[in-house]
């Protein structure tokens, strides 16, 4: 079908812009008679958002924007929003992340065990892993600094400090300095957890504040290798998985990883393994 001779687009879209925006306004204040009035807050808000046949392009943008945002009728009927605002972190990709190494002593893992080894990480932030981004690219000389704030908070008299692990799962949320939410660290009380994260908090420089430490007790108690007991499979016995046992864990490494396929950096080698940036001890 074609189009009258004479036909003006711009008056079509304001009639029809005027229909359809005016059927909403009615809507939404179906509670107050006739086109609106000064007798009251909502008729006159119902006046101030119909539009006119005479308005301008920006009487009608006025009254548009009173009626969709200032109003809020434009967030109606939106999805409920679970959560909390707070949970949006900022993205880590592109920041170096350094992990810190604990494993229990070989004399004191049982026999039939391997010796427990966690491992902890926190982003840097503050740098990035290459060049060319908004934060500065990690140097040697940094990770050099690092090593040796390490160097510093987890060794005593040449040895790495030593915490309990066992069934409590102790968090610490700080996303703008690398602890996003959803990090834990296995320990047998709040008094480890709190050391822990204060020396990782002062080997990257950033405040701790102990409020943020969340200690999660479960119900389910820690087991040993003998009250977890056996199995039966292809008919031989097989020691089942300990839950969470409770044992000593002593630093043993740090390492920085860059992401992508460059190895990483170790900075500080308790076991000798790898080459650390800082001599040990």
């Amino acid at each position: 079908m074609t189009l009258p001779e004479g036909f003006d687009n711009i008056e079509h879209l304001q009639t029809t812009w005027n229909q359809e925006h005016n059927r909403r306004v009615d809507r939404y204040f179906k509670d107050v008679q006739g086109n609106g009035d000064l007798s009251g807050v909502r008729p006159s808000l119902k006046l101030a958002c119909r539009a006119l046949d005479n308005d301008n392009m920006y009487a009608s943008w006025m009254r548009s924007d009173l009626f969709y945002n200032v109003i809020g009728y434009g967030k109606k009927n939106l999805a409920v929003f679970y959560g909390n605002r707070l949970d949006t972190a900022p993205p880590v990709a592109g920041h170096p992340q350094l992990f810190f190494v604990f494993s229990q002593d070989g004399s004191a893992s049982p026999s039939e065990e391997s010796p427990i080894q966690h491992e902890k990480s926190v982003r840097l932030m503050k740098f990035s892993c290459s060049s060319g981004n908004a934060k500065p690219a990690i140097t040697k000389a940094t990770m050099i600094e690092i090593a040796n704030e390490i160097k510093a908070s987890f060794l005593s008299s040449s040895r790495g400090i030593t915490y309990t692990t066992g069934n409590k799962s102790a968090s610490y949320t700080d996303p703008d300095n690398g602890l996003p939410k959803g990090n834990y660290l296995l320990v047998n009380s709040r008094t480890d957890a709190v050391e822990i994260y204060q020396k990782i908090c002062n080997v990257i420089d950033v405040p701790f504040q102990a409020e943020r430490v969340i200690v999660n007790d479960p119900d389910k108690p820690s087991t040993t290798t003998a009250s977890a007991g056996k199995v039966t499979i292809l008919g031989k016995p097989v020691q089942n998985r300990r839950y969470r046992p409770v044992a000593i864990l002593r630093f043993r490494s740090a390492y920085i990883s860059l992401g992508n396929l460059v190895p990483p950096v170790f900075l500080l080698d308790t076991t000798l393994q790898n080459q650390g940036l800082v001599k040990y001890p």
